[in-house]
């Protein structure tokens, strides 16, 4: 079974089990026990629940030695700092801003206090320049290798959270950054676009977002199966990374083989968003985050399916789990 496949399977029996904690609202013990709150259910980047008077953001993830990350050639520091960076990201694709994180660990026995220690050197300082409160978490020693799980809040921008499934036909797509090769150092060096991601939904007004964490192949079909549309996308203007590039060299075709690490690479961690072509217009001329270019890839279209302008379908793709 495929993790998507999951998500799919949970998503309707999250519901229900909601739908039933409604219908029970008022029986327990405990004052304003106040159900229903969720806004988002499984499948989009956080999860939104009506708190009070504003939105909570929620994510989790979690990574494993030898799925991940390999630490016989990997510094702990920087398996630590990519721990809550991806954590980070998943606030930005809904362009969140953070509050606090849990950090649970599962130590491999042997060396695990050194171990944490330098999971955290990495950690710390990345979670300081957010100002992201460290609130807790749990640790426990195993025979296995490492784990290690945080789970983080946020609040909701101002003008609400942007979510997959808000992408109309007519929308332009586009994406921050560039894309492919993170295998040689990106993945665990990348810098979460939640300034960039703030500030572009302020400005800009965006109607759906996900950050590329499986490549873009993968990962813009979530966005077009819960918005319920399809998009055509332009080869020539993928903002493909030197990294790709070198990886493409000596392929029997370069280009294409750069421009395949580009569409499934994965862990990119750039945003992928559409909103109205007259404030595409205004924000691609307008280029307003230093050293971040944004590229239009593509349109939406209300015909269902992924495919290139000249009408060829976008091979699947991109990264998922199995089990």
């Amino acid at each position: 079974m495929s993790e998507f496949h999951w998500i799919s399977w949970l998503q309707p029996t999250l519901a229900a089990h909601e739908q039933r904690m409604r219908l029970t609202s008022g029986v327990t013990p405990w004052p304003s026990a106040d159900h229903g709150r969720l806004i988002t259910a499984p499948g989009d980047d956080t999860a939104v629940m009506h708190v009070g008077h504003g939105d909570l953001l929620l994510a989790a993830d979690m990574l494993m030695d030898g799925v991940h990350f390999d630490l016989g050639t990997t510094p702990p520091h920087l398996v630590g700092r990519k721990a809550l960076a991806v954590n980070l990201s998943d606030l930005a694709a809904m362009a969140g801003a953070p509050e606090s994180a849990t950090v649970c660990l599962a130590l491999p026995k042997a060396g695990g206090e050194e171990l944490a220690k330098a999971l955290y050197s990495g950690l710390l300082p990345l979670a300081e320049e957010y100002g992201l409160t460290i609130a807790g978490g749990d640790t426990n020693a195993w025979d296995g290798p490492l784990v290690i799980s945080v789970a983080i809040t946020g609040r909701a921008h101002p003008r609400g959270s942007v979510r997959r499934s808000g992408a109309v036909a007519g929308d332009w797509i586009c994406v921050t950054g560039t894309l492919g090769g993170s295998i040689l150092g990106h993945h665990l060096s990348f810098t979460p676009r939640l300034r960039e991601a703030w500030q572009l939904h302020r400005d800009y007004g965006l109607h759906a977002m996900l950050d590329l964490s499986d490549g873009l192949a993968g990962d813009l079909r979530h966005i077009l199966r819960a918005s319920g549309v399809g998009a055509r996308l332009d080869a020539a203007a993928l903002p493909i990374s030197q990294a790709a590039r070198r990886l493409a060299a000596g392929q029997p075709d370069p280009v294409d083989a750069a421009r395949q690490h580009a569409l499934n690479d994965g862990e990119d961690f750039e945003l992928c968003f559409t909103l109205p072509e007259a404030a595409a217009q205004r924000l691609l001329a307008a280029q307003p985050l230093p050293g971040v270019p944004i590229s239009k890839i593509g349109e939406v279209t209300a015909a269902k399916g992924l495919v290139w302008q000249g009408g060829s379908a976008v091979a699947a793709g991109g990264w998922q789990h199995m089990f």
